[in-house]
């Protein structure tokens, strides 16, 4: 890699060879191990060989990618590394992918900033679990009150069946009334109380649920634009590729980026880039329905599920927007001046033809860098035998 030091003697090949030496514990050979004795390793060409050789290989890459970039060894940096040398999380690919190609190197804080931003719209795992805790204790209050409710009433008809014995003993009927006056007075505070802690309870268990409802929002909606977020996009992706499957219909996907966002955002400020961001994501909205799913993607990129609708006819329907939102005049509300033309760009790719939704979102990326390096504020169409 471009920057990286390639001496034996540097830090690098330090680290290199220690993630080395993490592979082969990982793959459970002892770091003492005589490597040149043939009966000691497995099959050449086999599929364990193969597989100790590339884990190896990830981790010098990982290595070579740390240092090339000067980033501490970190469990963040490394997760970060991994998730982009491997392409596991796009999200994160395309990130460092903008920022080399802009600045040609990535920081400690960038990285922090990312992986912040990754979590943003996460639930804590201690929100969730206080909710939970709340959920159990008001079941277990639920369930007392229910249980001394019972206990009370089967109380409540021993006595009486009681003074009901002395009744028809035919004896002073005077002292058996005032008992069961008593009684019933008894049982009706008791049945009071417990009304009052149902009421309570139930109180409690709205205000939880209400909570539990705004949580699962946050989780997956994204809190500028209203529009859905990648975690709620990726569900609705396999719900699709499913139900598009099942009924032979076409599935469509397409990734839009806001050309030049970070000269609006240079030029006119940040608070005017959000009401872009919110102006672009209404835009792309207005065409969504059950069949079509709109989501911020992350930053000033969205993406665009369309079942129903062939890639050709999904290029048609995001280059319309394109087109309205190209042809607008935007001002900027904090000095009245006029922005210069604000557009995106767009890649689409047919979802059904690649081997998994992963591959087809990876097809409509490169469309879109695609169609950004031919002049931006155009829609491009991933080769099908991409």
């Amino acid at each position: 890699m471009t920057g990286a030091i390639s001496s034996s003697a540097s830090p690098q090949h330090g680290l290199t060879d220690r993630l080395a030496r993490w592979a082969r514990g990982l793959s459970g050979k002892a770091e003492d191990e005589d490597e040149s004795e043939p009966e000691q390793r497995p099959r050449a060409g086999g599929a364990s060989n193969r597989e100790i050789n590339r884990r190896r290989q990830l981790y010098a890459d990982i290595g070579d990618f740390l240092f090339a970039h000067d980033l501490d060894l970190t469990p963040i940096n490394f997760s970060v590394a991994l998730d982009y040398l491997t392409g596991a999380n796009i999200g994160v690919e395309k990130a460092i992918r903008a920022v080399m190609m802009e600045r040609g190197k990535i920081t400690n804080g960038w990285i922090e900033t990312i992986a912040a931003e990754q979590r943003a719209d996460e639930v804590t795992p201690e929100s969730l679990a206080s909710m939970l805790d709340k959920v159990e204790e008001n079941l277990t209050q639920f369930t007392g009150l229910m249980h001394e409710s019972r206990n009370s009433a089967k109380d409540y008809g021993a006595a009486l069946q009681e003074q009901a014995k002395d009744l028809a003993s035919g004896g002073d009927n005077e002292p058996v009334l005032a008992r069961l006056v008593g009684l019933t007075r008894s049982m009706v505070e008791k049945t009071r109380q417990v009304e009052g802690q149902l009421r309570e309870n139930q109180k409690q268990t709205q205000a939880l649920k209400s909570s539990l409802e705004s949580a699962r929002r946050a989780a997956e909606h994204d809190h500028l634009t209203g529009l859905p977020n990648r975690r709620a996009f990726e569900g609705v992706l396999r719900e699709e590729v499913a139900l598009a499957q099942a009924q032979h219909e076409a599935l469509s996907v397409a990734f839009c980026d806001i050309d030049h966002f970070k000269r609006i955002n240079d030029t006119h400020g940040h608070d005017t880039g959000d009401r872009v961001l919110k102006f672009v994501a209404g835009l792309l909205a207005k065409i969504s329905n059950d069949r079509c799913h709109v989501a911020r993607h992350g930053g000033e990129e969205f993406v665009m599920l369309f079942r129903g609708k062939t890639a050709a006819e999904t290029c048609e329907a995001v280059d319309g927007v394109r087109e309205d939102l190209a042809n607008r005049s935007l001002v900027n509300r904090t000095n009245g001046e006029r922005m210069e033309r604000v557009s995106f760009s767009a890649g689409v790719a047919n979802v059904l033809v690649y081997e998994d939704a992963r591959a087809a979102l990876k097809a409509a990326d490169r469309a879109l860098y695609l169609a950004k390096e031919h002049g931006r504020n155009r829609v491009y169409l991933a080769a099908e035998t991409d």
